[in-house]
Formats: structure tokens, C-alpha cells, sequence
């Protein structure tokens, strides 16, 4: 094109524009120095600034660079993971943890695993050093290419960056976070290797349902170990990092494969899989598999916690909760169901006996319209069993009462209402409960017991699924403990009716006085002494001065006596008075020693009342005790813990402290190995194996035949029961098993009614039945073994009073020592310092 000449006319007929003059020759320097200056002013003060920029970026970076968390300890970290408590068996009982994290070392993470992260997250892992400035260029890039478009910058940190954030400085988005991060991802590749770097991510990130590391992630989106992971799965891992909960599988399934299918392709860029792979992986449906709770033994809550407390005690809360301790524990799951529903019959039994019907959970409309959501909204009460279920009564007709119950087919759909009866047939037992342990009169209809709108507590009658039985929550409580006499293994123990209800541990927690199930320490004592179990005692009156008045102890039912007895009867017939006559003649403080020798009663004081009983205790404590009697006089420690190892496997603490000698020879010796026991003696075998006998007598003939009625094996026990029938023991033994059972109320109250006899709420009546049915269990399909005597004891065949004949067990050289009748006195009063003090 040819420029048009600035001289003509334009095309539309104006003037051509008036030339613009030129400048003067001298003013063109001028000109020329003017705009240089101006140059080199903006360059001095772009200097100035960059400079002045510079010491202030370098101010800050000192600043914020000095500020710094240490890094070093991330050398040692372990992520906190799920500690798991194991029954004897291996069955699951429970899982400890603040967070759900399986720790996995990076030699065991597949590679494809470890592949789909550093694709997704942070593709030049292993070349740069804690900081990526390309990463950083091409997030840039990116963000100016969106700016505008309302969508969030990618971010450009390393893994390392975020194993800084993660663990350092925390997620606030700030200019200063970041530079905190990437100096502490320099110095993090500078401390340790890329392969630790990323062991700590993959065990630390957090991946959306409730999982922690890779471990976690795959067994709550798949239910599967890492090992398993098909490629398809592992690439869904490596795509929850960025927004777990905007990727879940189960919500968003269409985003979820998106972003899996991008994480393939980015690990087919890098050359980790084929192109062929990436195919193939993105053709396989994204089908989640949420992975359910594992399932826990069923029983043992309060075996359970006794387990963690004594976790926290020995190695704190954290190592518990969050060390990844695998406990084994010696509870054996079917003897604690068979302990759990015998305490539960036994309680339900003294209830439907001495509670009577306490009434209805709650009164609702019953109605046709109202019921259904009312009962919704009625509250299980703490310690109803879980096979109990709410239900209203609509109406009384006859003999029996329709009720109405919710069903949920499903475990979140709506509500369906359900039909029952309930036969008045099965209601003998629920009479109106009135205070001091009374009750009305039976009830003679239906209408005595509930009426309409009354919310009860009911279980299915087995067979007739549209048939209920009334139930009830007891009053009253009880412990069962059962271990090995041998190791002090607990093999079971109910804390009482129902963790649910309570989680006080009575049986390890509960002090109590033991009664007459304290009795065999008292006469253990006497055997110590050399005094032979047929010495005869008197058991007539016996009155005691004390600062406080006179103490006249009697025996059961207010007897005054029996004359001569043998320590034998005394025991079998637990005569108080005998038992006084033997403490007051060895010494009260011998029997203390004893007491604090067994673990029974550690500082019991020296009053001449506590041979009967009248100290606390546990029963625990009373069930380790027994077992040192069959133990052959060693100590029992009663244990719940077999051994504890840390998540990497190694054993760190275990409870059998006996050395095997033998075990580690490089050639195999004449036998097997030998355990050596470290246990120390509390009392010695032959005095041991004479109580042993003697308590044998108690379950054959005496107070206790209930505890081994139809087991046809040998059994030793002693019942037990406190002043005013507060509390019922029964506490006895076989050569394999030592089982304790306390009955009574938490506030301590008499388990009889005013004005009776308390015959049946006794030690005898009471828990010597719940025994025998846990014993029963134990024992089920085991052959009876006999007590084993000890060397040195003498066997001898001696008359009992009735006639019969028994073997009796002497120590050497006392056969024929049984001197004349001890205690007597012409009225059979013993006076005592009168400075000693007296429970009564």
C-alpha cells in the first residue's frame, strides 16, 4: 500500500493536517538528557527496592526460619494406630484407638500403592529435594490460565511439603505456612530418606472414612489388606488425598472414578503401568466394599476394661490408645457366656423371690394412631440385655395382654409396628414391690400386674416368636471370678448384672466382708502351728470385753453351741464360735499374718471379730487366696494380661515370669523342658493340702453340698455369709479351677425381709448354686482329677463323730497329738484385754 501524501486532501474532503513543527536544533540535547535521567531514576529506585526487598524477604525468612518446630523426631515417629485386645482363643474383644490406623512399614507397601500417590501427588518425588520448582511453575501457569473462571488454584506441594504441614505447622492458609513448609520439606529431604518420607504419608494422611494411611483406607473402601488391591483400587487411593470426602465411592460415585481414572493416567505418563493397564484399570467398575466393625467376642465388658486399665497403668494412655499394642488376654470366651448368664439366672431368681414387680419402664397413650411413635421415643434402660426388647401393653383381655412392639426390617428404615401376647401364666413371681425387701400378695389377674399403656421390658419365649415373657432388671448384684490355680490366669469375670448398667467392677473394685468364707485363714493358722484338723474346740458361749461392751458371738440361727467339736465339724458347720476359740488361742495376729501372706486382707486389724469375717476384701483377692490352698501353699498373682507386643511384633511384656530351664539347649536333654516357678511360699504344701481336705468335707457334708450337687467330682469350698445377710459367698475349687460368687446389694442392705429367718439368702442358698453352674461349664466334658498330697503328709483313715470314716491328712508326727478338749472353763467366758477394741 502507498502512503498517503499528508499535503492532499483526505478522501472525505477535509483539510490535510497542519505539519507538526520540528524542534529547534539546540533543544534536542536537552531533550535527550531529560529522558535519561528519568531512566536512571527508575532504575536507581528499582534497585533501591529490590535490595531493600531483598533484606526485608531475608529478615523474614531469618524470622520465620528461627520459628521453627524441630524436625529431627520425625526420624523415630510412629503414627498413632488401634491397639487390639485378644481373648484366649484369638477372637477379637476390643479395639483401642483415637484414631483408626493400621501403621504399615514402607517395605510392605506394594509398589503400585506407593506409585498411584507420588503419580497423583507429587510426580518428581524422587528427584527434587523437599521443594519442586517446576511444580510450582506449572501451578502458576495454571492459574493464570483460570484466572477468572471462579475455580480453586491447584496447589504445587510436595509430599514432603506435606508431611511438614501435616506434622510441623498445621493447615492455616497463610503466605507464612507455606514458607514454614517448604524450609521445613528442605530440611525434612536433608534429615531423612525419600523411602521414610514416605512411609510417614502413607501411614499419616488422612483418606475419608474415618481411615488414617493406606492400611486403613483399603479395608474401609474395600475391605481388603494392601496386598490385595487390584490396580483400579490402588489408583482410587491415590486419588483421595486431595478432597477425600468429595471423592467418596459411595456418594459421588462419578467423580470418584474421574479422579481414579486421572491417577491412571497420570502413573501411565510417569511409565509405572502401560497404556494397556491404565485401559484396563479404567474399564473396571469403581464398586466399593465398606468393611463392617470386625466382630468382637460378644461377652467380658468388664474383663475388657479391667484389661485397659491395667494397659494405661502399665505403659499410659497414649501407648494404649494409640501404640498398636496387640494384647492376648486369658479370658476364655464360652466359661465367661456360661459365668455371665449363671450370675444372671441366679440375680433374676433372688428377684422374682425377694424383689417382687417393680412396675412398668414408662406409661405411654396406647392408642392406634399414638403408640408406635411414643414407644419410639421410650429410652432402653441402662442394663437391659440386648435380647430384651420395649414393649406397650394395648389392651388386657383375659388371661393374658396384647402388646405392641417396633420392628425395623431394616437397620435405618421406618419403623413397623408388631403384635405380641403376654400370658399371665408366666406371672406368679410379680408380686407389687413394697420397701424393706416386702411385697404384696400374689397377683390373681392380669390386671394386677399392667395395665394399658404400661412399657415393659419383655423376651421372646423361644418357639413362639409371637410370644413374650415379662422381665425386669434386678436389684440386687453380684461378681463371679473363675482362674487357674496353677497360673493365676483370670479365665472369667462378670463385674456384675450388666456392664451397660453399671461398670463398676465388683469383683475386682467391690470391698466386702467376707464372713465365714474368711474362716479357712483362721484355721489354716492353727494347722500352721502343728495343731491337727481332729483337735476338738469347745463350741458353747463365748463373751469377749471390748472398750465398747461385751461381744457375744453366736453361731447361725442363734445357737449357743455343740460341745467338743473337731476342727473339721467346726469348719463344715461353720460354727463361729469354735472359729473364735481357735483365734483367740493362736494369736489374732497370727491370723493377720496369714490374711496379709494370702493377699486376702493386707493390713487387717487386730481385733478378734475379724475371724468371723468381718474385715473387707475383694472377690478377687478371696478366689486368689483359695487357689494358693490347691497351689500347694505358693503365691497366686491373679493376671489378665498373657503378653503384650508393640506393632512391630516384639514382645514387650508378658505375665508368666517362670524361666523354662532346658528350653533353649542346643540338643534336646533326657525329657522335655522343666518350668521353674519363682512363686514364693505363702504357707507350706502339707498345711495347704490339710485345707485343701478339710474344705473337701465342707461341699460333701457341710454347708456348702449345693456347690457340687451332680458333678460327681472332688470339689473343696466354703460359703459365706455376713452379719444381717448382707452378703452371700460361696468361694471353692477343684485342681483345675478357683471360682469366688458374691451376691448382695452396692448399698449394703439385708437380702432377707424383716421378721424371717434369712435361710434362703445365704451363702449356701444363694451363691454356692451360681457356682456349681459355672463349674459345671469349666468342667463340661473333663474327667474328674483328684487333690494331689504333697510328699511328707500322712494319709490316715479317722472316725467322724457320725460314725463314718474319711481320710484325714496329718502332718508328720501329729497322727495321735490331739490333745484334750480345748476352751474350757467353767462357763465358757473368755475375758480379754480390755483395752482392745471391737467391731460390735
Amino acid at each position: 500500500m502507498v502512503p498517503r501524501d499528508p499535503a492532499r486532501p483526505a478522501p472525505d474532503g477535509s483539510p490535510p493536517p497542519a505539519p507538526t513543527p520540528a524542534p529547534p536544533p539546540a533543544a534536542r540535547p536537552r531533550q535527550r538528557r531529560r529522558r535519561f535521567g528519568l531512566i536512571r531514576g527508575i532504575l536507581v529506585l528499582a534497585g533501591v527496592g529490590v535490595v531493600g526487598g531483598g533484606v526485608a524477604a531475608w529478615a523474614v525468612l531469618g524470622q520465620v526460619a528461627g520459628d521453627l518446630p524441630d524436625h529431627r523426631w520425625l526420624a523415630d515417629y510412629e503414627p498413632p494406630q488401634m491397639s487390639r485386645i485378644y481373648a484366649a482363643d484369638s477372637r477379637l474383644m476390643a479395639e483401642l484407638a483415637t484414631e483408626r490406623r493400621v501403621f504399615v512399614p514402607f517395605e510392605a507397601i506394594p509398589q503400585r500403592v506407593r506409585q498411584a500417590f507420588v503419580s497423583a501427588e507429587d510426580q518428581r518425588f524422587w528427584e527434587h529435594q523437599g521443594v519442586d520448582p517446576i511444580g510450582i511453575g506449572r501451578a502458576v501457569m495454571t492459574a493464570i490460565e483460570q484466572y477468572g473462571t471462579g475455580r480453586r488454584m491447584s496447589g504445587a506441594s510436595t509430599i514432603t511439603q506435606q508431611v511438614a504441614k501435616n506434622m510441623l505447622v498445621g493447615a492455616d492458609r497463610t503466605m507464612t505456612r507455606k514458607v514454614r513448609e517448604a524450609i521445613l520439606a528442605v530440611r525434612i529431604e536433608q534429615a531423612l530418606p525419600k523411602e521414610r518420607i514416605l512411609e510417614l504419608y502413607l501411614n499419616e494422611i488422612f483418606l475419608g472414612a474415618q481411615a488414617y494411611g493406606v492400611a486403613a483406607a483399603a479395608q474401609a473402601y474395600f475391605n481388603k489388606p494392601l496386598d490385595d488391591l487390584t490396580l483400579a483400587e490402588a489408583a482410587f487411593l491415590g486419588a483421595l488425598p486431595k478432597a477425600p470426602n468429595n471423592y467418596n465411592p459411595v456418594r459421588f460415585p462419578e467423580a470418584a472414578k474421574a479422579r481414579r481414572d486421572w491417577v491412571l493416567d497420570r502413573m501411565a505418563e510417569d511409565g509405572a503401568i502401560t497404556a494397556q493397564e491404565a485401559a484396563a484399570a479404567k474399564a473396571e467398575p469403581l464398586v466399593p466394599r465398606p468393611t463392617r466393625r470386625p466382630e468382637t467376642v460378644g461377652v467380658g465388658q468388664h474383663f475388657t476394661e479391667e484389661v485397659r486399665r491395667e494397659l494405661i497403668a502399665r505403659f499410659g494412655p497414649d501407648k494404649t490408645a494409640g501404640g498398636g499394642l496387640v494384647v492376648r488376654t486369658s479370658l476364655d470366651p464360652a466359661l465367661q457366656a456360661a459365668t455371665e448368664a449363671a450370675l444372671r439366672q441366679g440375680l433374676t431368681n433372688y428377684d422374682r423371690r425377694r424383689g417382687g414387680w417393680r412396675g412398668p419402664v414408662a406409661k405411654i397413650n396406647p392408642a392406634a394412631t399414638a403408640w408406635l411413635p411414643e414407644l419410639e421415643k421410650v429410652d432402653r434402660p441402662g442394663g437391659m440385655l440386648p435380647d430384651w426388647r420395649l414393649a406397650v401393653v394395648l389392651e388386657v383381655r383375659g388371661d393374658e395382654a396384647r402388646l405392641g412392639l417396633v420392628d425395623r426390617p431394616e437397620p435405618r428404615g421406618p419403623a413397623q409396628p408388631r403384635t405380641g401376647t403376654l400370658p399371665f401364666a408366666d406371672l406368679a413371681w410379680a408380686r407389687r414391690a413394697l420397701d424393706n425387701n416386702r411385697f404384696g400378695p400374689t397377683p390373681r389377674r392380669m390386671t394386677d400386674v399392667v395395665a394399658p399403656g404400661a412399657v415393659l421390658m419383655v423376651e421372646a419365649v423361644a418357639g413362639r416368636p409371637d410370644r413374650y415373657a415379662l422381665r425386669q432388671i434386678p436389684q440386687v448384684e453380684g461378681p463371679i471370678v473363675a482362674l487357674d490355680p496353677e497360673t493365676g490366669r483370670v479365665l472369667a469375670m462378670a463385674g456384675g448384672w450388666s456392664f451397660d448398667k453399671s461398670q463398676f467392677n465388683r469383683a475386682s473394685q467391690g470391698m466386702r466382708q467376707p464372713g465365714s468364707s474368711f474362716k479357712p485363714f483362721v484355721y489354716l493358722t492353727a494347722l500352721e502351728a502343728g495343731i491337727p484338723p481332729n483337735q476338738r474346740f469347745l463350741d458353747g458361749p463365748f463373751e469377749l470385753q471390748t472398750g465398747a461392751g461385751v461381744w457375744r458371738p453366736s453361731n447361725y440361727g442363734g445357737g449357743q453351741g455343740n460341745g467338743y467339736v473337731t476342727m473339721r465339724t467346726a469348719l463344715e458347720k461353720s460354727l463361729n464360735l469354735v472359729t473364735v476359740r481357735v483365734a483367740q488361742e493362736i494369736g489374732i495376729e497370727q491370723v493377720a499374718d496369714v490374711a496379709a501372706r494370702f493377699g486376702v486382707i493386707p493390713n487387717m486389724p487386730r481385733y478378734l471379730s475379724m475371724s468371723l469375717g468381718a474385715g473387707e476384701t475383694t472377690p478377687l483377692r478371696m478366689a486368689a487366696g483359695y487357689a494358693s490352698f490347691v497351689n500347694r501353699g505358693r503365691e497366686v498373682t491373679p493376671t489378665f494380661i498373657d503378653t503384650v507386643q508393640d506393632h512391630r511384633g516384639r514382645l514387650i511384656w508378658r505375665s508368666d515370669v517362670r524361666s523354662c530351664q532346658g528350653c533353649d539347649a542346643a540338643t534336646p536333654a533326657a525329657g522335655p523342658p522343666e518350668l521353674v516357678g519363682e512363686r514364693r511360699l505363702v504357707t507350706d504344701p502339707i498345711a495347704a493340702y490339710q485345707m485343701v481336705n478339710l474344705l473337701t468335707g465342707v461341699v460333701t457334708r457341710g454347708t456348702g453340698t449345693r456347690a457340687g450337687e451332680g458333678l460327681n467330682r472332688p470339689i473343696s469350698g466354703k460359703t459365706g455369709t455376713t452379719d444381717d445377710y448382707k452378703d452371700a459367698w460361696f468361694v471353692g475349687f477343684t485342681p483345675d479351677i478357683v471360682i469366688a460368687v458374691w451376691i448382695g446389694f452396692d448399698d449394703p442392705r439385708s437380702l432377707r425381709a424383716p421378721g424371717e429367718s434369712g435361710g434362703d439368702v445365704t451363702g449356701g442358698r444363694l451363691a454356692a448354686p451360681i457356682f456349681r453352674e459355672v463349674l459345671a461349664a469349666a468342667l463340661r466334658d473333663s474327667p474328674p482329677v483328684p487333690f494331689r498330697a504333697p510328699p511328707g503328709v500322712a494319709l490316715v483313715r479317722t472316725q467322724l463323730d457320725n460314725g463314718s470314716s474319711i481320710i484325714e491328712a496329718y502332718r508328720p508326727g501329729t497322727e495321735n497329738s490331739a490333745r484334750a478338749p480345748r476352751g474350757e472353763g467353767g462357763s465358757g467366758t473368755a475375758v480379754l484385754d480390755r483395752g482392745m477394741g471391737g467391731l460390735y
